[in-house]
């Protein structure tokens, strides 16, 4: 199919795939600004990571599943299941009462979310070659854009409100959900050949339980138990063996999640790690920013979702333009050369935030931050795809999404546990060096309830808790400096090859390819291509 649609029918499965994808993606940025309040409601700043990382975790487990699901059940299908689950996720989440239930829905709601971002990526490379996908990855980048700068806003508002409160950040996708619905049955058209299926469920489960396990350990070591201690060592042993089994598994499946024959290409292991290292530092800023701008400077969440607008405005004009050069050029590799040194100078820069910044200087450096994520992310995506066979598109495109939502789950998960750590021993050592006490029968983690809790303490009280925040802060985005220039490293090995265009015979997955014969040559329009191709 890729090369048989107009611009016009393309921008018709693109209307779809864009609000899917608002979406999936507002699911997380519309609790950034919510979180510190969320933590004060019910409790557990220790356990904040994991209401951001429970869904990247059942995402980044999914997300494979999902692209070998539609490869042999057919995108839309799938599409559809993937909007219920998230919808029917998105109201448990709001009705939780405890943190517990919270973790849960949300790792539900990664499910569904995994599944639309998959489906997004991989009806876009079925619609498109990869030579002009570049155009209309700049939109996937404008709708992740858009809800990165609404997600914050509307979370803000629902937050401050009385008469809402942060229940609706989870409310507020159910009618997105269902629009998106709507849209799927009227709009999308896709052919598809069935074939035999061989799910391979075995390894799905051996790699959920594999990252799993070292999420656990790296999110909890120090915190529930020590370092060195006997279920640390337990889970990485737990997660060695499962992640052994798991390769065991996909080297005998039939159709494996995961198939080895990837790994074999230099390009899809070396754009597979830079995405790894992006979704660390553009998951890891979205969730620990808030924390600044609430907890440090005392914004309300309204406010700082506006003070994050530098960098999805960055994020959104560099994904555009990078977009529309690559499909003018056929070349990608230099944006991310450029984008990743970029992410992590945005992130040493902002480990140099204290209480006194100029917000104009915090907002420059939130817009370099933003351009690097923009010129990064989806090139990466598109590297994949282009180095992948016909047969493998849906399933390669699924890894590229795993590779960085994993790469979001560990760094919200390794992060968040060095922020609890350093909260844990710096804020009572700044009340002893102070001669600050607390009252009577409170210890440092009933200290740490919602942004306006923190801010009713007594001064002395409250600049301890507040420098407190700001020194575990600022270790958080120094030691993603150097973690995110490993991506850099990663890229600067590939060997970058021409985008392939719509005369290459290997664009296009095997189905879509099969299906082109069924399509009339003549078609110009959706409606001759509806009457053309196979319902999917």
């Amino acid at each position: 199919m890729a090369g048989e649609f107009t611009h016009r029918q393309i921008m018709r499965v693109m209307s779809v795939l864009l609000v899917s994808l608002f979406v999936a993606c507002i699911s997380g940025t519309v609790i950034s600004t919510a979180l510190p309040t969320i933590v004060g409601d019910l409790g557990g700043q220790n356990q904040l990571a994991w209401v951001a990382s429970a869904g990247l975790l059942t995402t980044t487990a999914s997300t494979p599943l999902w692209g070998k699901l539609s490869d042999l059940y057919g995108r839309k299908r799938l599409f559809r299941i993937a909007l219920i689950i998230f919808a029917l996720s998105s109201a448990l989440a709001g009705f939780s009462q405890s943190m517990s239930q919270l973790i849960a829905a949300r790792a539900a709601q990664g499910v569904g979310v995994g599944g639309i971002t998959a489906m997004t990526q991989a009806i876009m490379a079925d619609v498109t070659t990869p030579r002009t996908r570049g155009r209309y990855s700049g939109w996937i980048g404008s709708a992740f854009g858009v809800a990165t700068v609404a997600g914050p806003l509307i979370g803000g508002f629902l937050v401050g409100s009385d008469a809402l409160g942060w229940r609706w950040c989870f409310y507020v996708g159910i009618p997105f959900a269902v629009a998106a619905l709507v849209m799927v049955e009227r709009v999308l058209k896709l052919p598809h050949v069935r074939r035999e299926a061989h799910v391979d469920y075995l390894g799905a489960a051996l790699i959920t339980g594999a990252v799993t396990s070292i999420l656990l350990a790296l999110s909890l070591g120090g915190q529930k138990w020590a370092w060195n201690s006997a279920t640390t060592y337990t889970l990485v042993l737990l997660a060695v063996a499962l992640g052994g089994g798991a390769v065991w598994q996909e080297r005998r499946a039939v159709q494996p999640i995961l198939p080895p024959h990837l790994f074999r290409s230099r390009t899809f292991k070396l754009a597979g790690t830079g995405s790894f290292f992006v979704g660390f530092a553009m998951f890891g800023a979205m969730i620990y920013l808030p924390q600044y701008l609430q907890i440090v400077r005392g914004m309300s969440p309204t406010r700082s979702g506006l003070m994050t607008l530098p960098m999805v405005l960055g994020m959104l004009g560099a994904s555009v333009t990078s977009g529309r050069l690559i499909t003018q050029f056929g070349r990608w590799k230099a944006f991310p050369m450029i984008g990743l040194p970029m992410i992590a100078l945005g992130m040493f820069l902002l480990s140099s935030l204290h209480r006194g910044t100029p917000l104009a200087l915090a907002g420059l450096y939130m817009l370099v931050l933003g351009v690097g994520l923009g010129l990064s992310s989806q090139v990466l995506v598109l590297a994949i795809q282009n180095d992948a066979d016909k047969d493998d598109i849906g399933i390669a495109t699924s890894a590229a999404s795993f590779f960085r939502s994993m790469g979001g789950a560990v760094g919200v998960a390794v992060l968040g546990a060095i922020l609890s750590n350093r909260l844990a021993a710096d804020i009572p050592n700044l009340m002893k060096e102070r001669h600050v006490a607390p009252p009577p029968g409170t210890d440092v983690g009933h200290l740490l309830g919602s942004p306006s809790a923190i801010h009713a303490l007594d001064a002395p009280l409250r600049g301890a808790v507040l420098d407190g925040f700001l020194e575990g802060l600022h270790t958080v985005f120094l030691i993603a400096t150097p973690v995110t220039l490993l991506g850099f490293l990663a890229v600067l090995a590939i060997r970058e090859t021409a985008l392939r265009g719509k005369d290459d015979p290997e664009d296009g997955p095997a189905e879509v390819l099969e299906a082109r014969e069924s399509l009339e040559p003549a078609a110009t329009s959706a409606a001759d291509l509806e009457k053309a191709a196979t319902r999917g």
